[in-house]
């Protein structure tokens, strides 16, 4: 008999949660196969702002994990965990920003803040990337990109975080709250793999 008999169905209670939270018109979420051997439950999201008929985005992407032992690992210090992921180009003038990163994070922290998604034991990294093509690919000039990578600690209900994410992948796209189908002025470069 199982530790935790109750697990699987805790888990899909989060799960539908998930699964049944509506976002903004303008950031595609579809549920993705979650990565293997994190923890015995799991889901994940992706998200895709305003992506084109191919479903490709030129303005940002994110996944969101959530992960579930009910044995609470240590290092994450309870038996829920959020992995998150938000990447969005830039304008080269932009990525330049010595702030940037800084306040990257602090829009997550923000966005989790004014939803009261109360959480602990968060980390993160946030990187900012410049290029410049050369040879065939200097018609590609000179671009920029910022990605943030972040976990944390989640208490329920997991709705607010899953929005707050969602959010963020907005702000970095250049879509600031209340800004839903509204134009993007500038369209900025598409990121390079």
């Amino acid at each position: 008999m199982s530790a935790h008999p109750d697990a699987g169905a805790h888990f899909e209670r989060a799960a539908a949660e998930l699964r049944d939270t509506v976002f903004r018109d303008d950031i595609v979420i579809r549920e993705i196969p979650s990565p293997q051997g994190l923890a015995p439950f799991s889901i994940a999201l992706a998200a895709d702002v305003r992506p084109d008929d191919h479903g490709d985005s030129i303005y940002g992407t994110g996944r969101f994990v959530l992960l579930y032992d009910p044995d609470a690992p240590p290092a994450w210090d309870g038996a829920w965990r959020i992995v998150t992921f938000a990447q969005a180009p830039l304008e080269p003038e932009i990525g330049t920003d010595p702030l940037l990163a800084d306040v990257t994070w602090s829009w997550l922290v923000d966005a989790l803040e004014s939803r009261d998604a109360a959480y602990h034991s968060a980390s993160g990294t946030s990187t900012k990337t410049l290029s410049k093509g050369f040879g065939a690919l200097t018609s590609e000039g000179d671009g920029a990109q910022i990605e943030l990578r972040s976990s944390w600690t989640p208490e329920e209900p997991f709705r607010p975080h899953v929005e707050a994410w969602a959010e963020l992948v907005g702000m970095l796209a250049g879509l600031p709250p209340g800004s839903e189908n509204i134009a993007v002025f500038g369209a900025r470069k598409a990121g390079r793999d």
